[in-house]
């Protein structure tokens, strides 16, 4: 089959089996790869409402056709479980190496289920799979993991694990790979911790088929070619998306107090936050680039801090902060100091946390011990005043190790406002999920997509928020007819999602490159009737998750103050409140839903690949 090994691994941690799977050659051709197909293989395999941690969750690691086609940006995996913090469909995805290297180890996904009775993780060489011990591995940062496990393996090897926070089952523990890339969001980290299982370790060169070698190289050639000038190319390579960050906090995008006001309102200006973005932030720290399997981008760094109390360490891979993790640690608690981010990022990193999600849960801190909801005793007598960085690190540090307030913190702010029974007139939460740093109030195609999304509070699940940079402030809040573009640009990112591509090949390729590269590949056609035909099913599947899980468009919610209930007082974003309802009502409308967000039988007719669907929601004695 072209772009695809054919083949999945089906583990079962119990019982010690490992199974190779062939799932129908359908399946690929509806859902492509990454959390479109990962979505239906749960759907088949794993049943509804099972505890999430229990023996019947399972996780899968998926990959997508451009995984080791070796077509420009083609290195992107997903990872898919149910989600501890709202029970239900929860995908992630993750560049670096892992993706490309699991396909050339033999296999298109591993899924996982069951729970080992001590610390493993599963080893695949070339087609060939076992479970091996971990327990010596078992505690380690992702730092000391990857050394520990090069020395022992004594081969080039890629690996998706996770770090202390999945192993104590943080709802905001992530999966990583390459010590610093992390598919971070919605706790899937903590799901693979309570299976005792550190990671997946691959090794191996075995071939891809390509269905055109030839057509995909000559394309990649042209595309190489229209990149060379493009000015977006430039601006990744020297500052990655650090570069957003000065541009973002200007516009208003940009969390500022936890979202509780405008940059305005503060009496600062983006100058006083000048060494936190491009190009400072490189100019001071950077040691050298890294990207993802084939991108010329090459927009990742590395960064070392040679001095002063968050000295890192010189044998240690530090990497850049990326936007949303300037967002959250800098003007988000109004940190100026960029050795604050770096120190916090990176022992998120360590540890295995989401940046975003832990960065969120500091903003809610901070807005609540400077409003005296919460005490510093409450704090283990850490005082977050607004700018106090130094009390950024050491609750970072206290969540990471799950000790004092941080065993609450840990588990994110919606849970930690339940806990002190205080403070949620401060939270800024999808459906629980902190969101990224990215204001709805700023781009509303925003909110849709936090609240809507079958991943709730995601900023990369596409939707009307970058077509909203793109239209004038008139119709960026006018409401009237969102439906059909919201859908649209949806349905490209799921697509973007679920091939492997990066979410960055939309804005910069030329043309429909990244819909005739998968032609290339898998030699199947990808027309613009195709794409919508895929991205509603992809939707749709992920979507049919949380209906199965008994979760309706009532379930999924968003803080008042995201809409902009009370409205901002200063800034470029003054006085906006959102029309959520509106924008659900439209996207939900163009997708063809009912209103409470059971899809017409029509439409999973007419979309096709949907009979799993159709009969848990329309039972044939319900048809008649």
């Amino acid at each position: 089959m072209n772009g695809y090994t054919g083949k999945m691994l089906f583990v079962n941690l119990t019982t010690g089996e490992l199974e190779d799977k062939y799932i129908p050659e359908q399946w690929y051709r509806d859902f492509i790869g990454g959390p479109a197909l990962g979505a239906r293989i749960l759907y088949e395999y794993m049943p509804a409402k099972c505890d999430v941690f229990g023996e019947d969750s399972m996780v899968g690691f998926i990959t997508g056709p451009f995984n080791g086609s070796n077509f420009f940006c083609g290195g992107r995996y997903s990872v898919g479980s149910k989600s501890p913090v709202y029970n239900g469909w929860n995908d992630a995805n993750s560049g670096g190496n892992f993706g490309p290297a699991l396909k050339a180890a033999g296999y298109d996904g591993v899924f996982v289920k069951g729970i080992s009775p001590k610390p493993v993780y599963i080893f695949i060489d070339s087609g060939k799979a076992e479970i091996r011990d971990a327990q010596k591995y078992w505690g380690m940062t992702s730092n000391d993991f990857e050394k520990a496990l090069a020395a022992d393996l004594g081969c080039k090897y890629s690996a998706s694990y996770i770090g202390p926070a999945g192993e104590r089952l943080s709802p905001m523990a992530c999966v990583l790979n390459d010590y610093s890339r992390a598919a971070g969001r919605g706790g899937t980290g903590a799901v693979i911790g309570s299976k005792k299982l550190k990671g997946v370790v691959c090794t191996g060169k075995l071939p891809i088929k390509i269905a055109d070698k030839a057509g995909l190289n000559a394309l990649t050639k042209s595309v190489a070619e229209f990149l060379k000038d493009h000015p977006m190319m430039a601006n990744m390579r020297s500052a990655g998306s650090t570069g957003a960050f000065l541009p973002n906090l200007m516009s208003g995008d940009t969390c500022v107090k936890n979202y509780s006001v405008s940059l305005e309102e503060t009496g600062k200006t983006v100058k006083d936050f000048e060494r936190l973005g491009a190009p400072k932030i490189s100019d001071e720290y950077k040691t050298e680039s890294y990207s993802c399997v084939s991108c010329p981008m090459r927009c990742g760094a590395e960064v070392q801090v040679k001095e002063g109390k968050y000295k890192t360490d010189e044998n240690s891979k530090v990497a850049r902060p990326e936007y949303e993790s300037l967002g959250w640690f800098g003007p988000g608690i109004m940190n100026e100091d960029p050795e604050v981010v770096i120190a916090c990022n990176h022992l998120c990193n360590e540890y295995g946390l989401d940046t975003i999600s832990t960065g969120g849960t500091l903003g809610w801190v901070y807005e609540c011990f400077n409003n005296g909801v919460l005490t510093k005793e409450e704090l283990d007598g850490i005082e977050p005043y607004w700018g106090n960085g130094d009390a950024a690190v050491e609750l970072t540090r206290k969540i990471c190790n799950m000790e004092g307030c941080g065993k609450i913190l840990a588990h994110g702010s919606q849970y930690a406002a339940n806990h002190y029974g205080k403070g949620h007139e401060y939270l800024f939460v999808a459906s629980g999920m902190e969101i990224a740093a990215h204001d709805p109030r700023r781009a509303p195609g925003y909110i849709r997509t936090y609240q809507l999304d079958p991943s709730p509070g995601r900023h990369v699940k596409g939707g009307l928020a970058k077509a909203n940079d793109r239209m004038s402030r008139e119709l960026r809040y006018n409401y009237r007819i969102t439906g059909y573009h919201d859908v649209q640009e949806t349905c490209v990112t799921e697509y973007i999602n679920a091939s492997g591509l990066c979410i960055f090949t939309a804005r910069v390729f030329p043309g429909n490159s990244i819909y005739e590269a998968y032609k290339y590949i898998t030699g199947y056609e990808m027309s613009q009737r195709d794409l919508r035909f895929f991205g509603i099913r992809s939707f749709t599947m992920r979507h049919a998750f949380n209906l199965r899980e008994g979760l309706r468009r009532k379930d999924f919610t968003i803080t008042d103050r995201m809409a902009g209930r009370p409205p901002l007082k200063g800034g470029p974003t003054k006085g906006i409140t959102l029309d959520e309802e509106r924008l659900g009502d439209n996207f939900y409308n163009a997708i063809g839903y009912y209103q409470d967000g059971t899809p017409y039988l029509d439409m999973l007719q007419i979309t096709g690949g949907l009979e799993c669907v159709i009969n848990d929601l329309y039972p044939p004695e319900e048809k008649k």
